[in-house]
C-alpha cells in the first residue's frame, strides 16, 4: 500500500503520518512501514525514522508491537461498568451494587458542616488519616514503612500510580480476564498490557513469570473478589507469588482490594516485606455507593511521593467534606452492621442463584463480590444474544479477556437484586438460551 508519507526531518514525518491518520486515510491496527523500509523510501537516516516515530508513540498515535511491529494505535472506547444505557431490557450485566444496601448517608451529611479548608492545609483530614492507617495495615507485613494518599477512587489511584511510574508503551501485567477499568486505563495511557491467567486462587504462578520475562514494569492485581471471575487470592498462592516477585523488587504492584469491608474471604497481599515499589488501594464505593469517589492508597514512601506529584497538577486533594463524610460512616456502629449484611446478602443470593442454575443443568460456582462468571459450553455472544430474546441483558465475557484465545464462553452475571421469581426465570431462561444456542445441558440434579 503507497502510503504517500513525506519529510526530511522527525518532525516532518510524524507530521505526514498524523494527518493521514486523522484523515482516515490509516485506521486503527493497520501496520506502518519498517523503519528501515520507510528510511530507505524516504532517502533518510535510519534514526531519523525512529525519533518519527517515536514522537508519535509517544503521543499515543501509534504502538509498537516488536515483531508484531508498528501499528496506529485503537483508540477505540473499551466497554465499561454500569447500566446499559436506553436498553428495555433487563439489565443482569450491571456490576452495581443493591442501592437498597448501601447506607442512608442523610444522618451523617448534617454533622459535615465545620471550619473551611484553605490551600496549603494537609490534604487528609487528620480523622480519617489515623482510621485509614490502622485498615490500610490490616493483612501488609508489620513492619511495612507504609505513607498515605487519599485520591478519587481506586480507577483514580491506579491511573496515577501508572503515570508516576510508567511511560507509553511500558509493560504492564494484568489479570485476564481482566477488570474492564483497569483494561480502559491501560488502553488510555499507551502501556502494553501482558496477560496473566487467573484461576480459582488467583494468578498463576507461571503467568506472572512470563509476565515478569517480558519485561513488565508494573502488575495490577486484584487479591480478593477478583472481577468478572470472583477468584480471591489463597494464602499458599500468594506465597509463590511473593516468591515470584522477590527477584523484581522495583516492579511496582498495586493492589486493588476493591471489595474489602465486603469480601467473604481474607486478605492475603503479594507484597513482601522487601518489595521496593507497591501500593495496596481500597475504595469505599462498593459499600458506601459509586457516587463516593474516595480511595485510601497504603504506599512505600517514594510511590506515595510521587502519586502526590500526580496529583498536584489536577484536584490537589479529595474533598474534606468527603473526607469527613467517609469517616463519620465507617465508625458508624450501624453502618458497618449494614456493611457486614450487605456482604452477607451478595454471597448468599449468588449461591442460591448457582444452586438454581446447577439445578437447571448449567453447573457453575459462585466466587467472591458482586457478580457471578458462568461457564457455558457454547461461545457467550450466542448465549446473550438468545437471553435478549427472553428479554434479559447480560455481558458476555469476551468484554474482559486480554488474551487471543478465542470467542468466550462465561457469561458475567449481576444477580443479587433479583429476587427469588425474576432469579427462577432467570435461571431457566439461560439453560434455555444454552440448548438455544446449540450446548448441551447436564442431567438436571433431582431436588
Amino acid at each position: 500500500m503507497d502510503l504517500d508519507i513525506s519529510g526530511r526531518s522527525a518532525s516532518e514525518i510524524a507530521e505526514s503520518l498524523r494527518a493521514r491518520i486523522e484523515r482516515g486515510e490509516l485506521h486503527p491496527g493497520d501496520i506502518l512501514p519498517p523503519v528501515r523500509t520507510l528510511a530507505d523510501d524516504l532517502g533518510v537516516n535510519r534514526n531519523t525514522v525512529v525519533a518519527a516515530y517515536r514522537q508519535l508513540t509517544q503521543a499515543g498515535v501509534i504502538v509498537t508491537r516488536g515483531r508484531g511491529g508498528t501499528r496506529v494505535a485503537d483508540l477505540s472506547p473499551v466497554a465499561q461498568e454500569g447500566f446499559a444505557a436506553g436498553s428495555v431490557l433487563r439489565d443482569v450485566g450491571t456490576g452495581n451494587p443493591d442501592p437498597a444496601l448501601i447506607p442512608d448517608l442523610s444522618g451523617a451529611l448534617a454533622t459535615m458542616a465545620g471550619r473551611p479548608v484553605l490551600y496549603g492545609e494537609p490534604v487528609i483530614d487528620p480523622g480519617l488519616e489515623r482510621w485509614a492507617l490502622a485498615w490500610m495495615r490490616e493483612g501488609l507485613a508489620p513492619a511495612a514503612d507504609l505513607r498515605l494518599t487519599i485520591t478519587s477512587g481506586a480507577a483514580d489511584a491506579v491511573e496515577r500510580l501508572l503515570a508516576q511510574a510508567l511511560t507509553r508503551d511500558d509493560a504492564v501485567a494484568l489479570e485476564d480476564p481482566c477488570f474492564l477499568t483497569s483494561i480502559h486505563t491501560v488502553r488510555i495511557g499507551g502501556y502494553r498490557p501482558v496477560p496473566v491467567p487467573v484461576d480459582d486462587e488467583g494468578m498463576t504462578v507461571e503467568g506472572l513469570r512470563a509476565a515478569l520475562e517480558q519485561g513488565v514494569r508494573a502488575v495490577v492485581h486484584t487479591p480478593r473478589a477478583q472481577n468478572p471471575t470472583g477468584a480471591s487470592l489463597s494464602a499458599r498462592r500468594a506465597e509463590e507469588l511473593r516468591a515470584v516477585l522477590s527477584d523484581h523488587p522495583y516492579v511496582l504492584v498495586i493492589e486493588d482490594d476493591h471489595f474489602s469491608l465486603l469480601s467473604r474471604r481474607p486478605f492475603h497481599s503479594l507484597i513482601a516485606p522487601a518489595h521496593r515499589r507497591w501500593a495496596l488501594v481500597r475504595s469505599v464505593s462498593k459499600f458506601l455507593g459509586p457516587d463516593m469517589c474516595l480511595a485510601v492508597t497504603a504506599s512505600d514512601p517514594e510511590t506515595a511521593e510521587r502519586l502526590a506529584m500526580r496529583l498536584t497538577p489536577g484536584t490537589t486533594w479529595v474533598s474534606h467534606l468527603l473526607q469527613r463524610l467517609t469517616l463519620a460512616l465507617v465508625t458508624d456502629a450501624a453502618t458497618a452492621a449494614a456493611i457486614e449484611r450487605a456482604g452477607a446478602h451478595y454471597a448468599a443470593r449468588n449461591a442460591a442463584f448457582v444452586k438454581r442454575l446447577t439445578n437447571e443443568g448449567v453447573p457453575a460456582e459462585a466466587g467472591d463480590g458482586l457478580n457471578l462468571w458462568i461457564p457455558l459450553p457454547v461461545p457467550a455472544r450466542a448465549v446473550s444474544e438468545q437471553l435478549m430474546r427472553r428479554g434479559w441483558l447480560a455481558r458476555a465475557g469476551d468484554d474482559f479477556v486480554l488474551g487471543d484465545g478465542g470467542p468466550s464462553r462465561r457469561l458475567r452475571l449481576t444477580v443479587h437484586d433479583l429476587d427469588d421469581a425474576d432469579a427462577e426465570r432467570l435461571a431457566v431462561d439461560v439453560a434455555a438460551a444454552v440448548h438455544a444456542a446449540g450446548g448441551r445441558l447436564v442431567t438436571r440434579e433431582v431436588a
